[in-house]
């Protein structure tokens, strides 16, 4: 439980203090040489070399932190520094935050309950789980609720409304049972009691203080941020938030928050599976306990997690930080690459300077990349196509081939897409096509989206097939489209790497004269 102590004493911290913590906001993060801070530039080099084997996962961004500085940081061409990541449940460990600010400032306490913030959206019957359910259950995820209820995500819901209305199978705190919705109403909760957006509220207390300047979160249709995905920030922002957790919430200097709150947010206080074996949990880093929004991991460390493999990851004991982005269908092989090639490689003393290795891994750092699609032969082709009926409305492509360039424009439900592909490099440019997501339910203000960032490559398998990609640089994910070329007609195949291709779609089109 969470100590009363703490949950009681009056702490609001004072508007000025926002502003001296902004003033003294350290951004960019310092940068060392690995050997400096105990870490040999050969062992990057080989998690590095290691993560690019992996076929489960591509790597986009990569920092590493030891003791308090970025002793590595990789971005995979076309991914860029300056560039957001859509974060998906690693957002969940920022508005469990924000819940930590609010109870500093005795606004509310974890033990509250649920209901006591909505009395305008309680369901006509209250049950007795429904009563009991607190702040500290969404946080733990430990809601009492059998499974996460998808349907409140319809645009046309009161969210919050709908949520008070699902039965709660189990008694609140009993049962761990992962759900993106209950850190929603983590985030209602902060606008009810604030009046502001999780956004707006962590401005002064954490973006700002921490020098985050450039990010974004989704809201639903009634103007409440979904906390438990939506939030878009660079990959340095996402390590200056595991590193105030690392330094115990204190940040150049000054407690930004609270040492209590950070040790109860990244403590174990629930297990998602109780009955886990010895050797599950000698492998796993989804048994090892959940605390507020952070997951436990082996080798006592604790992180924020997002779908495809977003990792927030902090190793108290190494005094380390290990951020990294990526599109991954294997979880735990993308954790297990650090733990095989970092883990082993942290010393408590300075090594000895090793030029050689370090200038091998900043050349590394500079030229990794994920391989464009190249061409060996480039057919002429200036034709348009119209694409036979079809329920997500496309209605017509068309192709100009300049050699090494490929210009492509869709037509879907009356809009035109324009696109610019290139043989053997990334042709970047911004779109306002719908970018590919797992739960297109997700996308609520998407405007905030768009125009999207893309960059686009091309080859010709042969005479009659064209493959095109198009990578969505602020998100994991890609487009992949084959385009098979017959007399007068094209068989046009869509699919989207945020299902790993499993919902391929293929179109029929005939040649407009």
């Amino acid at each position: 439980m969470f100590h009363s102590s703490f949950i009681c004493r009056k702490t609001i911290l004072p508007q000025m203090a926002f502003a001296c913590a902004l003033l003294s906001a350290q951004t960019p993060l310092q940068k060392s040489i690995p050997e400096k801070e105990g870490i040999s530039s050969e062992a990057i080099i080989k998690f590095l070399t290691a993560a690019n084997k992996i076929e489960s996962t591509e790597f986009h961004s990569f920092m590493l932190l030891r003791h308090g500085k970025v002793v590595s940081e990789v971005y995979w061409n076309p991914y860029q520094k300056d560039l957001k990541n859509r974060l998906y449940s690693c957002s969940k460990s920022f508005t469990a935050t924000a819940i930590g600010f609010a109870v500093q400032e005795n606004r509310l306490k974890v033990t509250d309950k649920v209901i006591s913030f909505f009395p305008d959206k309680q369901p006509s019957e209250i049950s007795d789980n429904l009563k009991e359910l607190s702040i500290q259950n969404l946080l733990t995820m430990a809601s009492g609720m059998e499974k996460e209820p998808e349907f409140i995500r319809g645009s046309e819901n009161d969210w919050v409304k709908a949520y008070l209305a699902v039965p709660i199978d189990n008694k609140p705190g009993s049962k761990f049972n992962y759900s993106s919705l209950a850190t929603f109403m983590l985030s209602a909760i902060i606008q009810k009691v604030t009046g502001q957006t999780v956004a707006d509220y962590l401005k002064p207390r954490l973006f700002d203080p921490l020098g985050i300047k450039d990010y974004d979160w989704e809201n639903n249709s009634q103007g409440v941020n979904t906390g438990g995905w939506g939030l878009r920030v660079k990959t340095e922002d996402m390590a200056k938030f595991a590193q105030l957790f690392l330094q115990k919430g204190k940040w150049n200097g000054k407690q930004i928050i609270s040492e209590d709150w950070i040790n109860e947010a990244s403590s174990v206080h629930i297990l998602q599976n109780p009955n886990a074996g010895e050797k599950l949990k000698s492998e796993n880093d989804w048994v090892q306990g959940y605390g507020y929004q952070m997951w436990r991991s082996r080798f006592n460390s604790f992180r924020g997690d997002g779908a495809y493999g977003q990792y927030m990851l902090v190793l108290p004991d190494e005094d380390a930080v290990v951020i990294i982005t990526a599109e991954s269908n294997n979880l735990q092989e993308e954790l297990n690459v650090v733990w095989d090639n970092l883990l082993p490689a942290f010393d408590t003393k300075t090594l000895a300077e090793n030029k050689l290795a370090y200038q091998k891994l900043k050349n590394l750092e500079n030229n990794i990349s994920i391989e464009s699609l190249k061409s060996e032969i480039f057919p002429k082709i200036n034709k348009t196509y119209s694409f036979a009926d079809n329920s997500d409305k496309y209605q017509s492509v068309s192709f100009i081939s300049k050699g090494e360039k490929l210009e492509v424009k869709l037509v879907i439900d009356g809009k035109s897409y324009p696109f610019r592909f290139t043989s053997g490099k990334w042709n970047q440019q911004e779109t306002m096509r719908i970018q590919p997501t797992s739960d297109k339910r997700s996308l609520t203000d998407s405007y905030k989206l768009y125009p999207a960032k893309i960059t686009n490559s091309f080859r010709w398998r042969d005479e009659n097939t064209l493959e095109l990609k198009t990578i969505y640089l602020e998100t994991p994910h890609s487009h992949w489209m084959t385009v098979s070329f017959k007399d007068n007609s094209i068989d046009f195949e869509l699919k989207n790497s945020a299902d790993f291709g499993a919902k391929k779609m293929t179109l029929k089109a005939t040649e407009i004269k």
